[in-house]
């Protein structure tokens, strides 16, 4: 079972103040480098490695919390249907070409280049 720390930052002049629950606060200056910090603080603390450990940093943005989730899930979405778009392009090209039309002709119908067609079917 893996152990999860849940870590409060908050902004202040000099960077982030990270909260980790009741244990204590530490800071860095940016975010991308609190996992590491509240890792290392935590070692400090307790004279153990913390490598296994995860690390939930959740940035106070005065409101903005729920739109930064909303825009990741978006972004998480559009991927999948990017990678199903793909699977679906590559298997309908693969089937054109299987009826026997030309590559110039698939192409065409899928409005696509030549050579993607080519990749496509490889």
């Amino acid at each position: 079972m893996t152990t999860t720390y849940t870590v409060r930052a908050v902004k202040w002049s000099g960077g982030w103040e990270l909260h980790i629950g009741d244990i204590g606060v530490t800071q860095v200056r940016t975010l991308d480098k609190a996992a590491a910090q509240v890792r290392d603080y935590l070692e400090t603390l307790h004279d153990k490695d913390m490598e296994g450990v995860e690390i939930v940093v959740v940035p106070e943005l005065n409101g903005l919390e729920k739109e930064v989730v909303a825009s990741r899930r978006e972004i998480s979405e559009a991927a999948r249907a990017q990678r199903h778009a793909a699977e679906r392009s590559r298997a309908i090209a693969r089937e054109l070409r299987a009826t026997g039309l030309s590559v110039t002709d698939t192409a065409a119908v899928l409005g696509i280049s030549r050579g993607r067609v080519s990749q496509l079917v490889n």
